[in-house]
């Protein structure tokens, strides 16, 4: 956004932004903007803050008042929420018959219920503004199918048909919303699936990142409904 040929800051929403992907993005839009990072692991968002001159909420995205109270905080000291990036999100890998039903409960929460989430809270301040843009962060997942990933490829999905729906919903108010798909990334949480393919093939971070800016940086009158990225090889 420039006004008086200046590029105004945006106030950009990371959620899970101390982590993986979540901490390449907000190392890439700290740099101009005022990003907040909404997170549960406070150690860690506070040495990412520090390095990036962002800031950050402890923030819970499973449950709502806690969201809505970081949100409202938000718009009050900012004025407004340009950019909201869904991105918490947690992984599971076995067969659902020996799944941890805390676990699955978890997975559900974060992936899916976190993005409903965060994107109810940010919409009323959007809608101030007739203007908006909401980034899920999905996954090849809520398109795919597989063994042993029931319950992500389930929260993934969820997370594709929110996308498709709330486009719908919001658009006459000036809020776009894109649901971008990556493939496996290099990142600590698919490192802990012991998958050495994925590592060696798996996506940059960085090349996630400047395909997000690419959207940010699109005419507010244009929409990129979902977007997909992958390495070939994978």
């Amino acid at each position: 956004m420039y006004k008086g040929g200046i590029k105004m800051k945006k106030t950009i929403i990371i959620t899970g932004g101390s982590d993986g992907l979540g901490k390449t993005l907000t190392e890439t839009f700290s740099k101009e903007n005022n990003v907040i990072i909404l997170a549960t692991n406070e150690e860690k968002m506070n040495l990412v803050a520090k390095e990036n001159n962002c800031f950050y909420k402890v923030c819970d995205v499973s449950n709502y008042d806690v969201v809505e109270k970081a949100i409202n905080e938000i718009v009050k000291e900012y004025n407004k929420i340009d950019v909201l990036i869904n991105n918490a999100g947690l992984w599971i890998q076995e067969e659902l018959d020996v799944n941890n039903s805390n676990r699955i409960k978890s997975v559900i929460e974060v992936n899916l219920l976190g993005t409903i989430n965060v994107s109810k809270a940010v919409i009323p301040s959007m809608k101030a503004n007739k203007d908006g843009l909401i980034i899920n962060i999905n996954s090849q997942a809520g398109i795919n199918h597989k063994a042993e990933r029931v319950v992500y490829n389930a929260s993934k999905w969820g997370v594709t048909g929110f996308s498709k729906s709330l486009q719908d919903e919001v658009a006459k108010y000036g809020i776009r919303v894109t649901d971008v798909m990556p493939g496996m990334m290099k990142t600590e949480m698919f490192s802990r699936m012991n998958i050495e393919k994925n590592m060696v093939n798996g996506l940059d971070t960085k090349e996630v990142a400047r395909l997000i800016q690419f959207i940010i940086d699109t005419p507010s009158d244009i929409m990129i409904p979902e977007i997909g990225i992958k390495n070939i090889n994978n």
